[in-house]
């Protein structure tokens, strides 16, 4: 049998399930600079609804929005090399810091620190 996971162990869960929420929910989401704001938002909000979410801080990166914008369309694609986000969990007074950015061309989840 094996030990039950540490209150250290289930928050970096907590915070993996959150990212994987947030990224494959709005993954494909149009987006232009002018709605933005309001996406970063609904985002937020959405992930700080589920258990253990503290805070939740959504950057979506107007610059990169506006290179991305297929101009045909009028819009782009939200994806993670557009938006960089923060959260923290907290399970049991163990509380997670994680930041998602980009690194080496990739969109990068880590955890930040965890504070017993």
């Amino acid at each position: 049998m094996t030990d039950a996971p540490t209150d250290a162990q289930q928050a970096c869960f907590e915070a993996g399930i959150k990212f994987g929420s947030l990224y494959h929910q709005f993954a494909g989401t149009p987006v232009s600079p002018a709605s933005t704001g309001s996406l970063e938002t609904a985002m937020a909000e959405a992930i700080e609804n589920q258990p253990h979410c503290e805070s939740v801080s959504v950057d979506i990166l107007d610059d990169r929005v506006a290179d991305a914008i297929d101009h045909e369309e009028g819009y782009a694609e939200l994806t993670g090399s557009l938006m960089e986000v923060e959260m923290r969990i907290d399970y049991e007074g163990t509380t997670v810091r994680t930041r998602m950015a980009m690194e080496d061309g990739y969109p990068r989840m880590r955890l930040v620190a965890i504070e017993a």
